[in-house]
C-alpha cells in the first residue's frame, strides 16, 4: 500500500509546523492584550529636533583591557610516523 501523506520532498503534506507556531503566538498576544497584561499606551507626539554636524565622530568614553602581544621560542617533539606503500617498509 502506498503512503500518500508524503510529498515528493519527503515532508508531510498539510499545514506546516511554523504556521501553527505563528498562529499560537498571535493568539497568546491577543489574550495578553485582552486581559490587560500587556497594554499599549499610544500618545500623540512629535519628533525631537536633531542637529548634525558633518565630519565629526561621536565622543565615546571606553575602558578596555590592554592586549599584550609577543613571541617566544618553543621546542615541540614531533612523533615519527612510518608509512607503508605497496607493502614496502
Amino acid at each position: 500500500m502506498v503512503d500518500t501523506r508524503y510529498e515528493q520532498t519527503g515532508r508531510k503534506s498539510g499545514v506546516s509546523v511554523w504556521v501553527w507556531v505563528a498562529l499560537a503566538a498571535i493568539v497568546i498576544a491577543g489574550v495578553l492584550f485582552a486581559t490587560g497584561f500587556w497594554s499599549a499606551d499610544v500618545k500623540e507626539g512629535a519628533l525631537p529636533d536633531v542637529s548634525v554636524k558633518g565630519g565629526e565622530l561621536p565622543k565615546v568614553d571606553m575602558d578596555s583591557k590592554a592586549v599584550v602581544v609577543g613571541t617566544k621560542t618553543e621546542t615541540v617533539e614531533v612523533p615519527t610516523v612510518g608509512v607503508k606503500d605497496n607493502g614496502e617498509k
